[in-house]
C-alpha cells in the first residue's frame, strides 16, 4: 500500500500563479520583441473572461504569442531552470514547505497535480522533493520541437481528476493505494477533494471555504 499526498501548485504551493510569468520570463530572455504581443495576451484574457474561449485555447494563444509556435527544448531548458529557481526562491508558501516535509516524513508518495505545463512544473517539483507530476502536457512534434498546442487535456477541474485516476492506474496503485491527502486552494478541484480520503483546503477563496465548512474538510492557512 502507498499513502499519497497530492498537491495543486498555483496559489496552493506557490503564492502566485506561474503560467503567464513563465511565458514572460521566456519572452524577456529569449525574444524580447515578443513583449509587443502582451496586449494580445490581455485581449485573450478578456475573451476568456467573457467565455468566448476556454482555458485550453487561452493557454495555447498565450503560448504562441510569447513563446512562439514551436521551439526546440534545448532552447527552453536554461529558461525552465532559471524560472524554477526563481519560483522556489521567492514564490513558495512557507506552509507548503512544512506540509511537504511532514508528508515526506510520514512516508507518503508526493504528487504534484497542476494545470500548469509540465514543461516547467517538473523542474519546480524536483526542487521541492516531489516524486511524481501530473500536469498539462505540450505537443512535441515530429520535428522534436515544443508546439503551442496542449497534448491531451488541460489538467483542470474534472480533467484533473481524470488525469489523477489515470496516473493511479498506470502507476499500479489502483488496488494498492492507501490513504490519500489532497491539497488545493480552489473549488475547481472539488472532484479531487471528494475523491480523496483527507481533503485539505489551503488558503481557500470564498466558494471553497464555504464548501469545506459544509463538508467538514480541513482548512489550513499556509501564509
Amino acid at each position: 500500500m502507498s499513502d499519497l499526498a497530492i498537491y495543486d501548485m498555483d496559489r496552493t504551493v506557490t503564492r502566485r500563479p506561474t503560467y503567464t510569468p513563465f511565458l514572460l520570463h521566456c519572452a524577456t530572455r529569449r525574444a524580447p520583441w515578443r513583449l509587443l504581443f502582451v496586449p494580445g495576451v490581455l485581449l485573450s484574457m478578456i475573451a476568456y473572461g467573457l467565455r468566448l474561449i476556454d482555458r485550453t485555447r487561452l493557454k495555447e494563444i498565450n503560448h504562441r504569442l510569447l513563446l512562439g509556435g514551436s521551439v526546440h527544448p534545448a532552447e527552453l531548458e536554461p529558461l525552465v531552470h532559471s524560472f524554477a529557481d526563481a519560483q522556489v526562491a521567492g514564490n513558495i508558501r512557507p506552509g507548503a514547505l512544512g506540509a511537504i516535509a511532514r508528508d515526506k516524513a510520514e512516508g507518503r508518495r508526493l504528487v504534484l497535480a497542476t494545470a500548469s505545463y509540465r514543461l516547467y512544473a517538473d523542474a519546480i517539483a524536483e526542487r521541492l522533493g516531489f516524486d511524481d507530476v501530473i500536469g498539462t502536457g505540450s505537443v512535441i512534434g515530429l520535428d522534436d520541437r515544443v508546439h503551442a498546442k496542449i497534448a491531451g487535456e488541460n489538467c483542470y477541474g474534472l480533467a484533473k481528476m481524470r488525469m489523477i485516476a489515470d496516473w493511479v492506474e498506470q502507476s499500479g496503485l489502483k488496488d494498492a493505494r492507501g490513504h490519500v491527502r489532497f491539497y488545493s486552494d480552489h473549488v475547481s478541484d472539488r472532484p479531487a477533494f471528494e475523491w480523496a480520503d483527507e481533503p485539505v483546503a489551503v488558503n481557500p477563496h470564498g466558494k471553497l471555504r464555504r464548501l469545506a465548512q459544509r463538508r467538514g474538510w480541513a482548512i489550513e492557512d499556509w501564509g
